[in-house]
């Protein structure tokens, strides 16, 4: 729930948002979701329904989050950043139920731009590099170039696009529109 204090976002009366968040102007929370202590979100975001964040994630601005997303410790995106529905986050390499490894969480970072498609995997440790695509479904076990189009299990890069999302012949190309 969000206290009484006057706020210039919007909160579905089905969401949690904890203390020590703060939240930019003009975002949206919408249904079952959970904003954790100490995370950072950024102007005009849409957080979809059934959105964890946990603790202290930052989003940059206007990043869209569909439904059924889990952020993890460890990420970051940067502005523009849109995450599919349904994909996923990991931010341990070796997880086991029976032995705590919250040192051992690995840093993902999604740079400015960066598109993230329904179903897919992104296995933690890596840098997303700005205005990639990664299709849907896709598994990223590696860091990805700037503007690169990844798809498939492991994801392997397929082209590049421009940061309409427009596939490319080259990365000249892509970083010209």
């Amino acid at each position: 729930m969000v206290n009484d204090q006057m706020v210039n976002y919007f909160v579905h009366e089905s969401s949690y948002v904890d203390e020590g968040c703060k939240i930019g102007k003009g975002t949206k929370i919408w249904h079952f979701s959970h904003i954790m202590s100490g995370c950072v979100i950024g102007e005009n975001c849409n957080i979809g329904q059934n959105v964890v964040i946990s603790p202290d994630v930052v989003l940059g601005n206007n990043c869209k989050i569909q439904n059924n997303v889990s952020v993890y410790t460890g990420v970051r995106c940067e502005d523009d950043v849109f995450l599919g529905p349904s994909m996923v986050f990991t931010n341990v390499i070796n997880p086991r139920a029976a032995v705590s490894r919250k040192d051992e969480y690995r840093d993902t970072i999604l740079k400015k731009g960066v598109s993230v498609g329904a179903n897919a995997t992104i296995v933690c440790g890596h840098t997303l590099g700005e205005y990639c695509l990664i299709g849907a479904g896709a598994v990223v076990t590696k860091d990805v170039p700037p503007y690169a189009l990844m798809v498939g299990n492991p994801a392997r890069q397929i082209g590049w696009v421009n940061a309409h999302g427009d596939k490319c012949a080259s990365l000249e190309e892509a970083m010209k529109n």
